[in-house]
C-alpha cells in the first residue's frame, strides 16, 4: 500500500486478535497520507509572519488569520515555487498560497508546501502600522531636521533592552572588542508582550534620568512583526523622539523596520551594528590619533628647518660685520650728499620766490598807506564840521542853565534866571530879564 505522498504506509505488526499499535512512523505516515486525501490542494488567505528565505531558495514562514484570529499555519516555499514569484513577500502582507497540505516527518508537524503565491491586500497589523506611520509624520515626529548628531567620542552610552536578549550579548561583546574604554549602562526592559512599551518607555525614561548617558541604544533581535510590535507602539516612538539624548535604534534584523527607527535619530540594521555606530573602536581613535601626531611632527620639525635656515642666513651675515658697515656708511653718504643738495636747491627756490614778491610787497604797502592817508584825511575834515566852537566862531553862543544843561527853548526860561553864555573866546554870565516868543525859532530877549 502507498501514501499520496507516494510513500509506502507501514502497518504495524500484528497477530490475530490483538488490538492495533503503531509505531511513530507509521502513525505520521498514515495521518499525511490521511491529510493528502482529504485536502489534495487548497487555497488559505493568511497574513505572512517571521518570513524568512534560506541560502539554499527556500522560504519558510507562518500564515495567521488576519483578524487576529489564534490559527497559525507553518509554511514551506521551495526553490522552484520561490522563483516564480513576482513580488517579495514580507512580514505583514495578506496572501494567498495554493498548494498542499501535508506533515514534515521529521518533526512530525502540520505542514503547508506552497505552489504558488499572490497577494491579496495588507494584513491588519500592517495597515495599522502604516495609519500610525502617516498619523506621526504629519506631526513632524519622523522630519529629518529633528535628527541630533551623535557624540563623535562618547564617554557613555546606554543599552535599553532585555537582560536575557541575544541583542544585550551582541552589543557588549561588540563594545568589549572595538571599544572597552566606553562605559556601558545597561537599562532593562521587556521587548516582547502586551507589558513591553510601558516598560521600554520606563526604561527610556531612567536613561534619561540617569544624567551620565551621551548616546541611548534601544534594540533586540530579530522577530515576527507581532514579536516586534511594541516598537511599533506609539508611546515608545515618542519616548525615542522626545529623548534628551541622541537615540540609536537597532531592532531586528537588515530588513526589519519599526515606526522607532523613523523616530530615533540614527537607524541601525541589527544590534551588532547599533554599536559600531554608536562610538568609534579604539583602534580608530588610536589611528586618528598617530595620524595627527605624524602631522604634527612633520609640522613641527618643517618650523624647526625654516627657523634654522633663517639662523644660518644671519649667522652668514654677521660673519663679516666690516662690510655691513662699510654698506651703511656708503648709504649715509649717499644720503647727506642728496640732503645737501636738497637743501641748496631749497634755500635758492626761496630766495628767487622773495625777489618776486618784494616789488609787489612795496607797492601793496604804498596804496594802503596813500588809501588810508586819504581817508583819515577825509574823516578829519568831517570831523572838524561837526566841532561846536567852528560854529561858536560864527556868532552863536551856547547857553546853560545853573545845572549846566543846555538851553534850547524859552520853555524852561523865566525872568531872573542866572545862564550862562559860552562865546568863541570866553564865558558870560546872564540873568534873564524878560522872555518873550516870536515866529523866529529861539528867539529871546536877554537883559
Amino acid at each position: 500500500m502507498a501514501s499520496a505522498l507516494g510513500l509506502p504506509v507501514i502497518e504495524p505488526p500484528r497477530a490475530a486478535g490483538e488490538r492495533l499499535v503503531w509505531s511513530v512512523g507509521g502513525l505520521v505516515l498514515a495521518v499525511a497520507d490521511a491529510l493528502a486525501a482529504r485536502f489534495g490542494a487548497c487555497v488559505v488567505r493568511g497574513e505572512i509572519s517571521g518570513f524568512s528565505r534560506a541560502a539554499s531558495g527556500h522560504c519558510y514562514f507562518n500564515l495567521k488569520d488576519a483578524d487576529g484570529g489564534v490559527g497559525m499555519l507553518r509554511c514551506a516555499m521551495f526553490r522552484r515555487a520561490a522563483g516564480l514569484l513576482n513580488f517579495a513577500p514580507g512580514d505583514g502582507q495578506l496572501v494567498e498560497v495554493r498548494g498542499r497540505l501535508g506533515v514534515y516527518e521529521q518533526r512530525g508537524e502540520l505542514q503547508f508546501v506552497v505552489e504558488a503565491m499572490q497577494r491579496a491586500g495588507a494584513g491588519a497589523l500592517y495597515e495599522q502600522f502604516l495609519r500610525l506611520k502617516a498619523r506621526l509624520e504629519s506631526e513632524g515626529l519622523f522630519d529629518p531636521a529633528r535628527k541630533r548628531a551623535l557624540p563623535a567620542y562618547p564617554r557613555t552610552i546606554g543599552v535599553v533592552t532585555s537582560l536575557g536578549a541575544a541583542a544585550l550579548h551582541d552589543v557588549l561583546t561588540a563594545f568589549a572588542r572595538r571599544a572597552p574604554h566606553v562605559a556601558v549602562n545597561v537599562y532593562p526592559s521587556l521587548v516582547q508582550g502586551p507589558d513591553a512599551p510601558a516598560a521600554l518607555c520606563s526604561a527610556i525614561a531612567a536613561a534619561e534620568r540617569h544624567g551620565g548617558i551621551e548616546t541611548l541604544i534601544v534594540c533586540r533581535g530579530g522577530g515576527s512583526l507581532e514579536d516586534l510590535w511594541a516598537f511599533n507602539d506609539e508611546r515608545v516612538v515618542r519616548a525615542i523622539a522626545h529623548c534628551s539624548v541622541p537615540v540609536v535604534c537597532g531592532v531586528g534584523h537588515e530588513t526589519d523596520v519599526t515606526l522607532s527607527d523613523f523616530a530615533a535619530d540614527l537607524r541601525a540594521p541589527t544590534p551588532t551594528a547599533a554599536a559600531e555606530l554608536a562610538a568609534p573602536s579604539t583602534q580608530s581613535c588610536n589611528d586618528a590619533l598617530a595620524a595627527r601626531f605624524a602631522l604634527l611632527q612633520r609640522r613641527v620639525h618643517h618650523a624647526v628647518d625654516a627657523h634654522a635656515q633663517r639662523l644660518d642666513r644671519s649667522a652668514l651675515r654677521l660673519a663679516r660685520p666690516a662690510d655691513s658697515v662699510r654698506r651703511h656708511g656708503q648709504q649715509l653718504a649717499t644720503l647727506a650728499h642728496r640732503l645737501a643738495a636738497a637743501t641748496r636747491h631749497a634755500g635758492a627756490t626761496r630766495a628767487h620766490d622773495l625777489a618776486q614778491r618784494e616789488p609787489r610787497l612795496r607797492r601793496g604797502v604804498a596804496v594802503a598807506l596813500a588809501s588810508n592817508a586819504q581817508r583819515i584825511s577825509s574823516l578829519d575834515a568831517r570831523l572838524r564840521a561837526l566841532d561846536p566852537k567852528q560854529v561858536l566862531t560864527r556868532g552863536y553862543a551856547w547857553l546853560t542853565d545853573g545845572e549846566g544843561r543846555a538851553v534850547v527853548s524859552i520853555a524852561r526860561l523865566s525872568v531872573g534866571a542866572e545862564l550862562k553864555a559860552v562865546l568863541a573866546d570866553g564865558e558870560a554870565s546872564m540873568v534873564v530879564q524878560a522872555v518873550v516868543a516870536t515866529d523866529v525859532v529861539g528867539g529871546v530877549v536877554l537883559g
